[in-house]
């Protein structure tokens, strides 16, 4: 990995206004390429916020974010063909089968994967031909990031992908981004679940009424506290 590389993501004095409402006050984040990162907080804390104007699905009231060194304003269309997007709650047509779900999001790609091998990537090959409303829960959030790996993106970003599922699926989920990071890419995850960040995460970044409270490795964190206090999240 070239070191001189720009960082995978970069967010400077990041703000983020709704109404009277401040979401993202002021976060300043860098990170690297090849490592899973996560945001880290309860409800509300405004990781959804800051994960989708990295995504560049929203727009910044101020502050400077750069994805892969470029500008969402400049070079929008450049930065779409390189992420991979699963957002905190995806909606499927029921209709389709896993095949045919997998081949629309290839549509929207000039240069995608083998699909049997990307429904492979997330252990649904058996699932193959069944349709999406048959699909558990679980097996819909790995169809999900199977949409968002179709592409071969650089850097896949994944909102809370294994809120509400057994511990199973949980686990399941977890082996695919392990996979996908195995290849020397950049995950940008967000969880409430510490269990998570510690199994999955390089780095970790905790937020909380979008200010960054503490950003580091699972053991610098935990020498941040002097390993004697408790983050309690939820």
């Amino acid at each position: 990995m070239d070191p001189t590389a720009a960082p995978a993501v970069e967010l400077r004095s990041l703000v983020k206004r709704f109404g009277e409402v401040t979401a993202v006050a002021g976060l300043d984040l860098s990170i690297r390429r090849g490592e899973c990162f996560g945001l880290l907080g309860p409800n509300g804390a405004g990781k959804t916020t800051t994960v989708e104007i990295m995504e560049g699905l929203q727009a910044p009231t101020s502050g400077d974010v750069r994805v892969l060194g470029k500008a969402w304003s400049a070079d929008g269309t450049w930065i779409r063909a390189r992420i991979g997007v699963q957002l905190q709650e995806t909606v499927l047509p029921g209709l389709l089968t896993v095949a045919e779900t997998v081949r629309l999001f290839a549509s929207f790609y000039a240069r995608v994967r083998p699909l049997d091998d990307v429904i492979a990537d997330v252990d649904l090959a058996d699932k193959r031909a069944s349709r999406v409303d048959k699909l558990s829960g679980g097996q819909r959030q790995r169809l999900a990031v199977a949409c968002a790996l179709v592409a071969d993106p650089e850097i896949l970003f994944l909102d809370e992908p294994t809120t509400g599922l057994d511990p199973t699926a949980r686990r399941a989920l977890w082996d695919v981004i392990r996979r996908y990071r195995a290849r020397g890419r950049t995950v940008v995850l967000t969880t409430h679940y510490m269990e998570e960040a510690e199994r999955l995460c390089d780095r970790i970044a905790i937020i909380d009424s979008g200010r960054l409270q503490a950003e580091g490795t699972r053991e610098e964190l935990i020498r941040l506290t002097g390993g004697t206090d408790t983050i309690r999240l939820g």
